[in-house]
């Protein structure tokens, strides 16, 4: 078995794919209407539709998909030119940070209240082969 990716239920699919298109810069590389898959592995689907696909109905209307309880995880190579560019179109948890394990990252919120985090790469390697 592996994991594939995480698919976050989104309030009004073309806000969100315009979204994460446009202002996180991701590439789409499958629209189909109420899925988006973009390259990378990340998709996003219209909750609507998939509430009606998995439970057979619709779950309580109106009620928002971030509940603050999933962290969607980026990394970009600059984390300060993301800042920059996404800072002015998101509503902030906080701006660049200096995390205790040593990376640096920003948080905001998505259209529906998904949380997101963008950092900077780490290398990984090292700290795994450490015995």
């Amino acid at each position: 078995m592996r994991f594939i990716n995480p698919i976050p239920f989104v309030g009004d699919i073309d806000r969100s794919r315009i979204f994460y298109e446009t202002v996180l810069g991701l590439t789409i590389r499958e629209d189909f209407g109420d899925f988006v898959l973009f390259e990378g592995g990340f998709a996003i689907h219209e909750g609507r539709a998939l509430e009606r696909t998995i439970w057979r109905q619709d779950l309580s209307p109106g009620e928002p998909y971030g509940r603050k309880n999933v962290l969607l995880y980026f990394e970009d190579d600059d984390v300060d030119a993301a800042f920059a560019r996404i800072a002015p179109h998101v509503e902030l948890i906080h701006p660049i940070e200096l995390q205790a394990w040593g990376q640096r990252v920003f948080r905001f919120y998505d259209p529906d209240g998904h949380a997101i985090e963008i950092g900077e790469p780490q290398d990984l390697g090292a700290a795994g082969t450490a015995a």
